[in-house]
């Protein structure tokens, strides 16, 4: 890893994260990496108030994150104050080589944060959508867990790696993600890519 710190936020933005923490009765666990950039994987995702916590703890730690979100949301007035803090548009209803995007955004850029919720949807669903996966590995930066444990309100950053071979590091994924509390338990998807069961 570079050892290098993470792209940090503002003062206010920082304040404004532990406040709203405090507010909310949550607190923060772990450190960022050492790295000037990373990918941290955003789990489980089962609520709207997931990306609210995101951002504050996001804050608390002091960094400045950025992370895809559909573009459908990116409307007037919303559209503007996404992007300032950090929200990039994606459309899924087109193969726009976001994978290869993201990696040539990552590479040219002076430091990303880059928060993917890797089951890509609210509901509960078999798969984790695998571009979380492929952006850490072929940009060679760390993977980092980052997670909302509603059972202890606790917003945290845990292991940390720089991705190598899918099923050994699905398997790091799967134990770290496994006793993590959702929101809304029954919509907690599961732990997999589909290209593990092609390669099985």
């Amino acid at each position: 890893m570079e050892n290098e710190q993470p792209k940090r936020c503002s003062i206010l933005a920082h304040l404004l994260g532990r406040l709203v923490l405090k507010l909310a009765g949550w607190r923060i666990k772990g450190q960022p990496p050492l790295s000037k950039n990373c990918l941290i994987i955003a789990a489980p995702h089962t609520s709207n108030w997931d990306l609210i916590l995101l951002l504050a703890a996001a804050f608390s730690f002091h960094i400045s994150i950025s992370y895809m979100i559909k573009g459908s949301v990116f409307w007037w007035p919303l559209g503007p104050i996404l992007r300032h803090l950090g929200g990039i548009p994606v459309d899924r209803s087109k193969s726009n080589s976001l994978v290869n995007q993201m990696v040539e955004q990552i590479n040219l850029g002076d430091g990303t944060n880059l928060v993917v919720p890797a089951p890509g949807t609210r509901s509960y669903t078999d798969y984790w959508k695998s571009g979380f996966y492929h952006i850490a590995k072929n940009a060679q930066i760390p993977l980092v867990c980052g997670y909302l444990d509603y059972a202890k309100k606790e917003a945290g950053l845990g292991t940390i790696f720089i991705p190598t071979e899918l099923k050994a590091d699905m398997n790091r994924l799967r134990e770290f993600y496994g006793p993590i509390s959702a929101r809304y338990p029954e919509m907690k998807s599961r732990i997999r890519l589909k290209e593990e069961d092609l390669k099985s």
